[in-house]
């Protein structure tokens, strides 16, 4: 394990801190030109995601309406009514988005897979680097506005779906998030900076309560005339 690892999850709270906890619940409001394009404006608007932090397992409720959930796991996406009722599965949800591009747009399981995959990222980052089949190394730094970041390349598992199976983490001299780049993969490729920031302390983690995502052009930089994914978490609780 590289000495930024190291860094990076002592500033957000600690190993020792972590491993005390099984999930994590948060509130959250997502906006962004993604969920206009996938014709999905507001169902991220105001939502309690709720994720378990030993393995890929994501719950958003209330899912687009009140009286059910939808889950996020691996090898399938679901909506479930509040009492158990399992109203709508998908099996081998990955497969569903062959031939996707940016405009494609999707129905709730595409919906589902994708902002299961991408909270339990968000909110596990940098302490699931430390799971079996990651691997991480230090790589260039990277100088914007002024500060210098340091960066991890982190390769995924297959078993640990995610936007893409590299991807880099840069954290700033104390260790903080502070830009996550990749690609995702479910919509034919993009090239995309998902900058982290506002970092608070819920339950002994620190985590960055503001995300914003945009393309990335030739240079590296980010393309600011338009957010594709704004996350705010308004909190979180470790259970």
């Amino acid at each position: 394990m590289s000495d930024l690892l190291d860094l990076a999850i002592a500033a957000h709270g600690g190993w020792e801190r972590w491993e005390q906890i099984k999930g994590l619940k948060a509130h959250i409001n997502a906006g962004g030109t993604v969920w206009h394009v996938k014709q999905w404006p507001g169902a991220y608007g105001d939502i309690h995601c709720s994720i378990d932090t030993r393995e890929p397992h994501t719950e958003f409720s209330p899912f687009l309406k009140a009286g059910q959930h939808c889950v996020w796991e691996p090898g399938s996406t679901s909506v479930v009514a509040d009492d158990g009722q399992i109203i709508e599965r998908r099996e081998n949800p990955r497969v569903a988005f062959e031939g996707h591009t940016i405009p494609t747009p999707w129905d709730q399981q595409h919906l589902i897979y994708f902002t299961g995959y991408a909270m339990w990222t968000y909110l596990t980052t940098p302490f699931l680097f430390k799971m079996p089949g990651f691997k991480s190394e230090e790589v260039e730094s990277w100088d914007e506005n002024g500060e210098t970041w340091r960066r991890l390349k982190v390769t995924f598992p297959e078993n640990v779906p995610s936007h893409s199976t590299v991807q880099t983490f840069y954290f700033d001299e104390s260790g903080l998030l502070r830009r996550h780049d990749y690609s995702v993969d479910i919509m034919g490729g993009t090239t995309s900076a998902n900058y982290a920031s506002d970092h608070k302390t819920f339950d002994g983690l620190v985590f960055p309560t503001k995300r914003k995502v945009y393309s990335a052009d030739a240079d590296n930089r980010p393309i600011l005339d338009r957010v594709a994914i704004d996350i705010d978490i308004l909190d979180i609780k470790a259970v």
